[in-house]
Formats: structure tokens, sequence, C-alpha cells
């Protein structure tokens, strides 16, 4: 056991110090009663019943193999050290993950590393995060022999309801905020697990210092109650704080800036609340070549309440040169916020930290093929602060995948506009979605966050706004000689591609859900006709689409009215076979790739 039960004062001090600072591949409760610690031994066989090599070789067959170089030649010796102390803190955050999405996934990862396991098992592991693949006619069927893959994921009691929580919040709207936390699971207010959780809270003081008053409310609970993620997996969140402690340790003398964003990101998380550490990681001066994303703050995945945020990690180096330009060139940021069909206009900076980086490794629910973030979320964050945006670029500059994404458009459009779209389009119609995330309203018009008033439509309605916005820039950015005029085509044909779908999305998909409506809407108003199983771009009137969608958009997210967002869904996601399911057809049949398996050099 660590020496953390035993800190004494040094408990004291750091929560004082915590006090003052405070896209896309798709893939019950949990053992209520498992131990915080990593279990070493499994009751259930899973490779019992599981596929054969003739159902998982045709979708292994349809993925591209994506391996990530490790260049190492521009870091010092001490980024090398942090480098690998960061990568033993991503590992354990991966692990983290698999067990928010499923309650058997950490014994599913320790069972499929096992000598002798199929390696096409361990493959489709790797790329689904859950025991559940989706087949060549998407249909989701597991593949291991696990328990259901459910909406409550491992982060609500098994068969939740969203019906259970509503009426929870009915009969106890004082512990509403407790069980919306972001950074807290919900669990059963059974004798079991409250004795759980006071185990860790003995084993580790640290917490209930850093979380007043839990034990009380632990105590008093009853039907359900909030336990922070780093009560509920007490001894990763220790030994992750280690390994940044670590990582700091062999750049301060370098990179002073982000060896103190390593350091009270540590502290942070410990105590479920980023904010100290997320205001040095957008205002921070790092010098070094070094950045990371790490932490618990997507919520994509939480499929019953869309407030629950998953762990994740990626590790990034520099590309200062093509920062600096990136930087200078992104125009006057406040005239689109002016811009924008809305009546809430707020102030924001021309200045936002943007960086362009290659990927060293990502874990947890970053890993993919995420082209860029835009982070922090929370609104008072980014009010206060602002927001810092990560560019991959040997993400989305990769060719391999621009020619599978290429591949798509042409097939689905008519011939006339095969030629629109280029790399580069795609790349800034992608920093725009992140600038995006920027601007536009993040409270409601009575004030509140605009993502916990719309819940679980939050994150559709987030990043179709995001989409929007992107391209609701690009013409003003071309009149005011940003961009060409054939990045201006390439940019607004990369937005066409991003709505092209080749299978009707589920509910529970909010990228697929906006993509779908946006599609929609385009038909709707003569941006897209659909002729003898093509699409057509007319791109004079994309203004007025993009404007007229946006205003909507924006409308709902100020009025924080989730019955209106969900008529709004209703309304824009329907799907005809004889127009939808063609082109879906037509891209289907064209791809030569449709799932994606990334591996990372620095993991060797």
């Amino acid at each position: 056991m660590t020496t953390y039960k035993f800190l004494g004062l040094t408990i004291l001090a750091i929560a004082l110090l915590l006090s003052g600072c405070r896209e896309e591949i798709p893939v019950k409760t949990p053992q209520e009663t498992v131990p915080v610690a990593q279990p070493n031994e499994t009751s259930t066989d899973f490779l019992d019943t599981n596929w054969t090599t003739e159902q998982s070789q045709p979708i292994l067959d349809k993925t591209m193999r994506l391996h990530m170089a490790y260049d190492s030649t521009q870091l010092s010796d001490g980024e090398k050290q942090a480098v690998q102390e960061l990568l033993a803190a991503g590992a354990r955050l991966h692990t983290l993950y698999l067990d928010q999405l499923h309650p058997q996934n950490r014994e599913i990862e320790a069972r499929l590393a096992q000598p002798g396991t199929r390696q096409d098992l361990r493959d489709l592991f790797w790329m689904n995060d859950v025991p559940v693949a989706l087949d060549l006619d998407y249909k989701a069927t597991k593949f291991l022999n696990a328990e259901d893959f459910t909406r409550a994921k491992n982060i609500y009691p098994t068969g939740t309801t969203r019906e259970d929580l509503d009426a929870f919040f009915a009969a106890y709207p004082e512990r509403e905020n407790e069980i919306m936390d972001l950074r807290a699971v919900v669990m059963a207010a059974t004798d079991e697990n409250k004795q759980m959780a006071f185990k860790s809270l003995d084993e580790y003081p640290t917490l209930e210092v850093l979380h007043p008053g839990i034990r009380a409310r632990i105590e008093t609970a009853q039907v359900y109650f909030g336990l922070p993620y780093s009560i509920r997996y007490a001894e990763d969140m220790f030994y992750i704080y280690d390994r940044l402690q670590a990582a700091a340790s062999h750049i301060e003398d370098e990179d002073i800036a982000f060896a103190r964003y390593l350091r009270s990101r540590a502290r942070d998380m410990l105590a479920d609340n980023y904010d100290g550490s997320d205001a040095m990681w957008i205002t921070g001066d790092f010098t070094g070549n070094l950045n990371a994303q790490i932490g618990s703050y997507e919520t994509y995945d939480d499929n019953l309440l869309g407030v629950k945020s998953f762990f994740s990690l990626s590790l990034l180096i520099k590309d200062k040169a093509k920062s600096e330009e990136l930087s200078n060139s992104l125009g006057d940021i406040q005239a689109i916020e002016n811009a924008l069909p809305y009546t809430a206009q707020k102030q924001v900076s021309n200045r936002i930290p943007v960086g362009v980086y290659n990927v060293i490794a990502d874990f947890g629910q970053s890993r993919g093929t995420n082209t860029a973030t835009i982070l922090p979320n929370e609104g008072h964050l980014s009010k206060q602060f602002g927001r810092t945006i990560l560019i991959r670029s040997n993400i989305l500059r990769n060719k391999r995948i621009f020619q599978t994404r290429l591949s798509n458009f042409v097939a689905a459009t008519n011939s006339n506009h095969h030629k629109d779209m280029d790399l580069e389009g795609n790349f800034y119609r992608t920093l725009w979605h992140e600038i995006g995330h920027y601007l536009g309203p993040i409270e409601t018009r009575d004030g509140l966050d605009v993502e916990s008033k719309l819940q679980e439509t939050g994150d559709m309605f987030e990043e179709m706004k995001a989409d929007l916005i992107s391209l609701f820039a690009t013409p003003r950015l071309h009149a005011a000689g940003n961009y060409t005029d054939q990045q201006l085509r390439s940019i607004y044909a990369a937005g066409i591609l991003r709505v092209l779908r080749k299978s009707k999305p589920r509910r529970t998909q909010p990228y697929g859900t906006m993509q779908l409506m946006q599609f929609n809407w385009y038909l709707d108003k003569g941006l897209l006709n659909y002729e003898n199983g093509l699409v057509n771009i007319n791109y004079d009137k994309y203004p007025e689409a993009v404007e007229s969608l946006l205003r909507e958009i924006l409308a709902i997210q100020y009025d924080g009215d989730k019955a209106k967002a969900n008529a709004f869904i209703d309304k824009w996601t329907s799907w005809d076979a004889r127009v939808h399911g063609v082109i879906a057809e037509k891209m289907k049949s064209s791809e030569e790739f449709r799932f994606r398996l990334v591996t990372y050099e620095a993991l060797k």
C-alpha cells in the first residue's frame, strides 16, 4: 500500500492549494461490491462461445491499420523520461476507461493479454473497447462471452433507466447535483457499496479532506449516491498521481510551466475538480516540446444522462513552427462571434491557445483517429480563461485516412464535384469546428450551463453548432483574404463529406444524429439535391442553408429547452431508403476500409 494514507499535514496543504486554484468509430450496474483494486482472477471464460475467425476476419479485412511513429529526436533526455511516465499513466487511464464502459472489461483486458490468445479477438477489443463489434451490416454483436453492453455502462447501477433517475430527482431534488456530477459514479445505496466507499476513504484519508462531507453524505444516502471517481478508483488514481509527479520531476528544469501543470493535474484528479490545472493548461507558456490532455472531460459515452465524463490521455509532441503559423492566421474571431445569428454575443479572445501536434500515443476515450480537441468544456472556465485547441497533425494530414474519406465523397457525389475537396480543406474545416466550440452560447437564457439543461441531447447540439460555425465562418474568412477560392470550395466540400452517412445512426450516437440532421436540412434548403443516385452540391445556397440551421441550433441552446431539442431531432432524422439508403450503399460498395485500428510505436 502507498504512503498516502499517512500524509498528515501534507493532506491539509494539498487541500489548501486546491482551494486556491481550483471524431468516432462506434464501437450494468457495475459489480457494485467488487473491490476498487483491479481484479486478478476471472470466474468467466470470456473465450467460451466467442466469434470464430470466419466471423472476425471479414471485419478485420475492412480495417485500416495505422501505426503512429514516435520520433523522439527533438526531445531532451528529461522529456524522454517524462514520456515513459506519461505512457504508464495513460495505460492505467485506459484501463479505467474500459472499466467505465463495461463491468467485465478489466477482466476481459487481462484475459486477452494472456499468452496464446487469438490475435483477431485482441484486435477487435482494441478497436471497440467493449466485447461488442459492428459487423458489415452495421449490426452490433457480442464477439466474446460477456454480459450485455447497456446504456448504463458501468457508471450507473445495472438496469437503471432514465425514468428511474427522473423519479429519484423528483423525490430527492436536493441530491440532483450530486448524481449529475461530471466526475462521479452513480452507485446503488446498499450497505455493501457504502462499505466499499468507506474502505477507500479509510485507506486514503487524503480523499476525505479533498471531498469535505463525503462520508456523511454517503452514510445518509438513500436509493443512489454519487461516488467521486477518485474514491471509486482510489488505488488507480494514486498510481496515476505518482506517474504525473514523476514526469514533472524529469522536466521541471527545462519546462517549468508544463511541470507545474502536471503536478497540479495530479492533485486535481484526486479532488475531481480540474479548475486549477485547467487554468494552468490554458494560460501556461509551455516552452518544451510536450503537451498532454489528461483526465476525464467528454461525455459522449454517457447514453443515459449525457453528463458523465470518461477517462483519456493524449500525449503529444508540438510542431512549434506550424503552431505559430496557424496561430497567426486565425483572423478576427470576435468578428465571427459578433456575426452569429443569436442575441447573446459575448466577448472572446482572438488569441486562442492553438497548437499543432503529432500524437505519441492516445489512451481511453481519445484513442483512435481523433483529429482535434478543444478543452475544457465547463462554461465558467471558458468565460474566465478561454480554451485550448490541440490539432493532431499526423492524423488530420494522414494521406491514407484522407484517401479513404475522399473515396466516400467521390462515390456519393456528382462527377463534377470529385475535384472539389483536398486535404487542406478538411484541415481548416476541422480547425474552425474546434474554434466553433468556443463561440456561441455557453449559458442558457436563465444563466445555467447549456449541456446540463439539454442533458443527453447536449453533446449532439454542441457538435452540430461547431460544424455549422465552421461553415458559417468560411465565407467571411474568404472575404477577409484568409482563404483562396479553391480553399473556400474545398472547405465547403469537406462540410458535405461530413454529413454523408453509410447507415442510419442510433439516437444515442451524437455525431451520426447531427450529421443526418444536417444532410436532411441541406436537402430541404436546396444546398443538396438528389438525382440518379448521386448528390449534387449547389454552392451558391451554402451560406443561407448554414445560417438558417445555425440560427435554430443556437436558439435551442440559448433557451436550454430539452423538449424543443428532442422535437427538433425527431423532425430532422428521417431516413429514406430510396435516398439515404442508395447513397449509403454506393459509399459502402466503393470502400476499401470501414474501420480503423491504431497502434503506437511508443508503446512497443
